[in-house]
């Protein structure tokens, strides 16, 4: 293992500051065997998290810093975006509050694009309060997905629980008409790539759910699967994707089937997240695929209703940094393996 992969740097997107994402950030790092894993950087202002950390008992610890060469490994470090005091009035969704919240998660990709950090974990933000001639984006994904390199691909990610969607948010009304060939062919290879040099899978299966209940049933309950899906993923298993289906939605996670495959590539968002978030018991997380670069989220929300009660689970959270810490380091070691047969092919030469 590199000594970089040894002292991960994450960035953190400070989130909703009327929400309970400051909250889970610093309930998180409360445990001091985390910065045994990595070096936290909380994108956002000391004095706010001081604020926020009156909210509820805690003795933790962070250390102001105005630029990213001055964070210290093994503390967790705030970079002091901002000066000027700012209002928070928990549980309220304030556009203003949605500036700051987005100011904190462009730095943070800037910060990611650029290298000065190594992943990074966006707490949850509202997405009708970011919305400004600035930030035209539904969200973290569409943003990071036109910033960075690849093709972003939303993935919920629980142990051996990973679902992939080929539509995420698209009106239920619109998903038929967006499924064609070549999308769920690209898709599909995101997610195979994915799962070998993200999660060190050698010969990844897949799963796909069909899109009309019991996968069409031959014609009778719509054509899409018939039509497209079947004739599709055959085109991809004969390639060598070890893809199969489709299969009748209703009964996959039921009857445990979901257990056989590495990943299950769900058609539309709640056919996939309805199952996985029952499943998961508030301990999954969203990861972006596809993209050079790591991120990861909770699965949850701003939660304004319990924010600044003390009231927060941080469990999805904490995994979500887990996981990021785990991708980065099976990315470096995926790296080093496929460039080792080069340097022994060059010597040979």
């Amino acid at each position: 293992m590199n000594k970089k992969a040894e002292n991960i740097i994450v960035g953190i997107s400070v989130g909703d500051l009327n929400g309970i994402g400051s909250e889970v950030i610093l309930k998180t790092f409360e445990d001091s065997r985390m910065l045994e894993l990595c070096t936290p950087v909380i994108f956002a202002n000391a004095k706010i998290l001081s604020f926020v950390r009156k909210s509820f008992t805690s003795t933790v610890q962070f250390h102001g810093v105005d630029k990213l060469d001055q964070i210290i490994p093994g503390k967790i470090n705030v970079l002091n975006l901002w000066r000027e005091g700012v209002d928070i009035n928990f549980g309220v969704n304030d556009p203003k509050i949605g500036e700051y919240a987005i100011k904190s998660f462009t730095a943070a990709t800037k910060a990611l694009k650029d290298g000065e950090i190594d992943v990074l974990v966006t707490a949850p933000i509202n997405k009708y309060n970011i919305q400004s001639e600035d930030f035209k984006f539904p969200g973290h994904t569409d943003y990071l997905n036109q910033e960075l390199e690849g093709d972003a691909l939303m993935m919920m990610v629980q142990d051996n629980l990973r679902v992939g969607l080929i539509t995420d948010h698209v009106p239920l009304n619109e998903v038929a008409s967006h499924l064609t060939e070549e999308l769920i062919t690209k898709k599909i290879e995101t997610i195979r790539k994915s799962l070998i040099q993200d999660f060190s899978i050698v010969k990844p299966k897949i799963a796909v759910l069909g899109l009309n209940p019991h996968a069409g049933d031959g014609g009778v309950i719509g054509k899409e699967d018939d039509l497209i899906l079947k004739p599709t993923l055959k085109k991809i298993f004969d390639s060598g994707t070890m893809a199969f289906g489709p299969f009748s939605a209703d009964g996959f996670f039921g009857s445990s089937q979901y257990e056989k495959y590495d990943a299950i590539v769900a058609m539309y968002h709640d056919q996939g997240l309805i199952p996985f978030k029952t499943l998961s018991f508030g301990k999954g997380v969203n990861y972006t695929a596809g993209l050079n670069k790591v991120r990861t989220s909770p699965d949850h929300g701003t939660a304004y209703d319990i924010a600044g009660k003390d009231m927060a689970d941080y469990n999805s959270f904490k995994e979500a940094v887990y996981l990021a810490i785990d991708i980065f380091r099976s990315r470096n070691q995926y790296e080093e393996i496929s460039q080792k047969p080069l340097k022994i092919k060059e010597k040979q030469l």
